[in-house]
């Protein structure tokens, strides 16, 4: 199984790479859409492969939801570069989701076929799959939010980066809630509450919280435009905490969500 990642992980840089250079070298649009949407494919095809070796969900360990989170973030920089042809954004996500890819390239996964009896509930796929949507558009919102302030210190700003922001920030946020909501019901299938405080609950609700203040701030204060870009770059921080990085700190290392 690793040796077929190996081989899938070159030919999708391959596809990949050739995409993005074709969009500022070739100018080229269809030839670019096409490779990104056969490395799409594949890495799709992947997926269904593990899915059916494996006989459970590829969503139990750590890279298997990075594997995940590179298939969805390439989606949204294909779609987007489809509705409002931003070149930097479309080859962003593309290298963005090779940097995963190569992230499981370089830490090979142990695959096992065992599921634990509380992720063996109907809740688990629909739950990971909308959260790694969710994390997939937020930090996408994040990465335009770091170029949008990058722009106004070089006085390039364009305000079609604040139409873009909104309409990402406000699906991800969607779909974060979403996730939240089938969170709490499958913890009250497996463990009898819908809430325990728990440190990846703690920070699931920070991060919420914070993207919450974001869409708040942006209607009430429509003209600053700096800070919203400020609040967005530190949202990614949290967001990023929340998926993983709460497996550092010291008081999650009894946590049920550490991934294994």
């Amino acid at each position: 199984m690793d040796n077929i990642f190996e081989i899938i992980v070159v030919i999708i840089t391959v596809l990949w790479i050739s995409s993005v250079s074709t969009v500022y070298l070739l100018k080229n649009k269809f030839i670019s859409e096409l490779l990104s949407v056969l490395g799409i494919l594949i890495l799709t095809s992947y997926m269904v492969f593990l899915w059916i070796n494996l006989e459970r969900p590829p969503m139990r360990t750590l890279g298997e939801t990075r594997l995940w989170y590179s298939l969805f973030i390439s989606i949204i920089g294909y779609f987007i570069y489809k509705r409002w042809h931003y070149k930097w954004f479309y080859s962003y996500c593309l290298l963005f989701s090779l940097l995963f890819l190569f992230l499981n390239f370089f830490n090979p996964e142990v695959f096992s076929k065992s599921l634990m009896p509380a992720l063996q509930s109907p809740w688990f796929v629909p739950h990971v799959v909308v959260y790694m949507i969710s994390y997939a558009f937020l930090a996408s919102s994040s990465i335009v939010a770091i170029k949008a302030l990058y722009d106004i210190y070089m006085k390039k700003y364009n305000e079609k980066s604040m139409e873009l922001t909104d309409n990402i920030v406000y699906i991800g946020f969607a779909f974060l809630n979403l996730g939240i909501v089938f969170g709490a019901l499958w913890a009250k299938e497996a463990w009898g509450h819908y809430w325990t405080w728990d440190p990846k609950e703690t920070w699931a609700l920070i991060t919420w919280l914070i993207y919450l203040f974001y869409i708040h701030f942006r209607l009430n204060f429509p003209t600053k435009r700096k800070i919203h870009f400020y609040i967005l770059s530190l949202a990614f921080v949290i967001l990023l905490l929340c998926w993983f990085g709460i497996s550092y700190l010291p008081t999650a290392q009894n946590s049920v969500h550490l991934y294994s």
